[in-house]
């Protein structure tokens, strides 16, 4: 075995390409996985988790790489960032309103992404098209552009009376799922929920919801020569060493011919990767 890289394992970095191109990160250091397809790959989980935050060793990983007392304090750990319709920040109760100016007080899009069927989602302007391939999405298309992450949480519950907010990840990882014709998917949403849509504009101001009408349909393809057989989810905390072939990569899944594993999943954790030269 090679070795290609060891450290603190973050989500895998993406750009959008045909396919998406993926890279490891660990630590300072980054490794493209795409050329990696096709090989046997070795991932060694190394025992040891460190705060993302912090620094401070910590037997679990919380809310993805942090320790319980950061998890318990930061913002970015904090419910509403789950459910952002619960935003409390107005309430003067934020646990770094500072923080939540800069990230939550600005621009996020409503879109529709079609993974394992279409779903509707919500993300800092800033953040497209990279939340679309962390979920595994073929086809995705922008919908609204609204002013605070508060408000795309109000309209994503709104939007989510009609059509799923989730992704099967196991529906993800057996193929692609059927093409749809998202624009038409968006005008349906927009005539079922025109009152509750307009109710959030009176609250809010028109110019603070804003349908995005003249956004075109992305399509996405990911890196994937077969799909596995049979779904089975690799756990670093009870098998600290994976290997097999690996077939594809999608979302933030690698797939092997052995298992699958979310790399997401276990950020923080200190790990070593290795192929077979």
């Amino acid at each position: 075995m090679i070795e290609l890289g060891r450290g603190a394992l973050e989500k895998m970095a993406v750009r959008l390409d045909a396919p998406v191109q993926y890279a490891f990160r660990l630590g300072e250091q980054e490794v493209p996985v795409n050329p990696l397809i096709g090989k046997t790959l070795r991932l060694e989980y190394l025992g040891a988790i460190h705060c993302t935050h912090c620094g401070r060793k910590t037997k679990k990983s919380f809310s993805q790489g942090y320790c319980y007392p950061c998890f318990t304090k930061l913002p970015q750990c904090d419910n509403c960032i789950v459910s952002p319709e619960k935003c409390h920040h107005e309430l003067g109760t934020c646990r770094d309103p500072a923080w939540g100016e800069q990230f939550c007080m600005t621009d996020h899009v409503v879109y529709l992404a079609n993974s394992s069927g279409v779903k509707v989602g919500i993300t800092r302007a800033s953040q497209l098209p990279t939340r679309w391939l962390d979920q595994g999405a073929t086809q995705a298309l922008p919908i609204l552009r609204v002013s605070t992450r508060q408000q795309s949480g109000l309209v994503e519950d709104l939007l989510r009376s009609q059509v799923a907010d989730r992704t099967n990840w196991r529906a993800l990882l057996k193929g692609d799922a059927a093409p749809v014709d998202l624009p038409a998917i968006r005008e349906q949403l927009f005539d079922a929920c025109v009152e509750g849509l307009q109710t959030l504009q009176q609250r809010f101001g028109l110019q603070a919801i804003q349908p995005l009408a003249d956004a075109e349909p992305v399509e996405i393809r990911y890196p994937v020569v077969n799909y596995p057989v049979k779904i089975v989810s690799f756990d670093l905390d009870k098998q600290p060493l994976v290997e097999g072939t690996l077939l594809g990569i999608k979302g933030q899944y690698l797939m092997f011919d052995t298992g699958v594993i979310n790399i997401r999943k276990y950020t923080a954790y200190q790990m070593a990767v290795s192929h077979l030269s």
